[in-house]
């Protein structure tokens, strides 16, 4: 038996979207519990605040997930600071609150870019030098409640996020036999630059999402951190296809 199940010592994991908010939050956690962590996004300042909190443990790489054909090239800058991934994180996302009549064609196209194929376009790549290194990997993607519960005006955010939880099933299958686990997180209503995006300025909307949550409050990023160490760590070694929703019991909650 483990002594220490929820310890990440000496593994290496890829956090896409980690500069702020809930990828921050699980950077936080993962290198709390021993992990070398790399980060990944747009903002090079961004990244340079994050990890000068984060400590010595943390690295960044500057990227857009959104430009699939670099991809190959980050996941080199990745192992060049920090070695082969162990465990990679699907952070990366973007939302969008529009009507479903005022949502174009191109709208979508745009959301499902980042949250479906650039998620696809990583994992596949990750996955196939965990398999070239014969490493016991683990795969997060993080999806959302908007996946789960019907949501007015995040049509866009809704599907790309429904998305991920059918290639979620298939990727657990096909990569099984390769010791590669695949997991998801449906985060709720957790504090973040989107959240607050979507929020503010939308007073009946707030108020609506807060009488959702019995206990009144939003979520922290490390409530979906810790829930992200838990899949990520060999305390979830027989855990693979699931999507666990971290949202403080709102969708229960009448």
């Amino acid at each position: 038996m483990n002594k220490q199940p929820f310890r990440l010592d000496n593994k290496t994991a890829l956090i896409t979207g980690g500069g702020t908010g809930i990828g921050f939050g699980i950077a936080s956690c993962f290198i709390e519990a021993g992990a070398t962590v790399v980060i990944t996004g747009r903002r090079e300042q961004v990244l340079q605040e994050a990890v000068s909190k984060l400590g010595s443990n943390a690295h960044y790489v500057t990227g857009d997930i959104d430009q699939l054909q670099t991809i190959p090239q980050l996941l080199q800058q990745v192992e060049q600071k920090a070695g082969v991934v162990d465990i990679l994180v699907n952070n990366a996302g973007r939302n969008q609150k529009k009507p479903l009549l005022d949502t174009t064609d191109e709208d979508l196209a745009a959301i499902l870019q980042t949250n479906v194929l650039g998620a696809f376009a990583l994992s596949r790549e990750v996955a196939r030098r965990m398999i070239e290194n014969k490493k016991n990997g683990s795969i997060l993607l993080i999806s959302s409640m908007a996946a789960v519960m019907g949501i007015d005006r995040v049509v866009s955010y809704s599907t790309a996020k429904s998305g991920l939880t059918g290639m979620m099933r298939t990727m657990v299958a096909d990569l099984a036999p390769f010791n590669i686990r695949i997991n998801a997180i449906a985060p709720g209503w957790i504090q973040s630059e989107m959240l607050a995006a979507a929020l503010d300025g939308d007073k009946a909307r707030k108020e609506k999402v807060m009488n959702r949550i019995p206990a009144k409050a939003l979520g922290k990023p490390e409530d979906i951190g810790y829930a992200a160490l838990f899949l990520a760590s060999d305390s979830a070694a027989y855990i693979s296809g699931v999507l666990l929703p971290v949202d403080g019991g709102a969708a229960y909650n009448f």
